[in-house]
């Protein structure tokens, strides 16, 4: 029998991690779910982890190809109405699914949801900051900035990434942010204000502090979205906006440590866009064609 929800668990060399998240799931008050673990290539004892553990596993090996990879090889053998997704290194609070399932049931146009979180550092509490403000509705330009929704707090129709599309492989980073903008750009994001997950960060496999410079991946996801086409003037003007701004930030930071050819590289990004979004030529859009 298929069940309601799919629940997909990406991970990589997190055994020990993998435990509590896995409990964490198991322990929901609602129980209509399926559990999906992809094991994107481990060397650990990540497979025993999961074979021993007391519960229902669907679990899925693939070759090392990155957490992107991982998700959308769970969505694909996802059986579930609708996704939850949840990483490895985070756990789900006992009404996380019951409250979100109960919210879509009494919202029926509502296709997204995701949930306020607790962030743990290094075993400490900690607290967010005023730019990690979440919002609820139409949340496309509140999210260009930044990721403002946790991979692990979101549930999704499954027929939403049909028309969205899935996970971008190609970005080793940022896939969250790249995703939530494609889907905030076509469906309202409802948030519900209940912190319904534990964030936990602060070890050194994070892929935030693997890859320096996260601005680089947030502009190369802002370029695609305004090649792409998509979005309406007012949505294509903001995005040009923040690629503009985060250009000119990550240029600086360039030429300050001595990068000269990349910060001139960044520089010149936003000049390629300002005739299909400004409608203005410039003497600089010339030499970059």
């Amino acid at each position: 029998m298929d069940h309601r929800v799919s629940v997909i668990i990406p991970t990589y060399n997190r055994a020990q991690l993998l435990a509590e998240a896995l409990n964490s799931v198991t322990s929901q008050t609602y129980k209509d779910f399926e559990l999906i673990v992809v094991d994107d290539g481990s060397s650990d004892n990540t497979k025993e982890v999961v074979k021993n553990f007391n519960g229902e596993i669907k679990y899925l090996y693939q070759k090392n190809q990155g957490v992107s990879a991982a998700r959308n090889l769970g969505i694909r053998e996802a059986k579930g109405e609708f996704l939850s997704f949840l990483d490895s290194d985070d756990m789900l609070e006992r009404k996380k699914l019951e409250k979100q399932i109960d919210f879509f049931d009494k919202n029926k146009e509502a296709k997204v949801c995701y949930t306020d979180e607790i962030w743990v550092r290094n075993g400490k509490r900690v607290n967010q900051m005023k730019k990690h403000a979440k919002y609820s509705g139409d949340i496309f330009e509140k999210s260009l900035p930044l990721c403002i929704i946790s991979a692990s707090s979101i549930t999704i129709k499954k027929d939403v990434l049909t028309r969205v599309g899935l996970f971008d492989e190609s970005l080793i980073v940022c896939e969250d942010y790249d995703l939530w903008l494609r889907i905030s750009n076509e469906y309202p994001v409802y948030f519900i204000p209940e912190k319904l997950i534990i964030k936990r960060g602060g070890h050194k496999d994070q892929l935030s502090k693997k890859y320096w410079g996260m601005d680089r991946f947030r502009i190369k996801v802002l370029e695609k979205l305004l090649l792409e086409g998509g979005l309406d003037p007012s949505k294509k003007d903001a995005t040009f906006k923040e690629l503009e701004k985060k250009c000119e930030i990550f240029s600086k930071g360039c030429f300050k440590r001595g990068k000269i050819e990349e910060g001139e590289k960044y520089a010149a990004i936003p000049l390629k866009y300002k005739v299909s979004i400004l409608g203005f030529e410039d003497s600089r859009v010339q030499e970059i064609k």
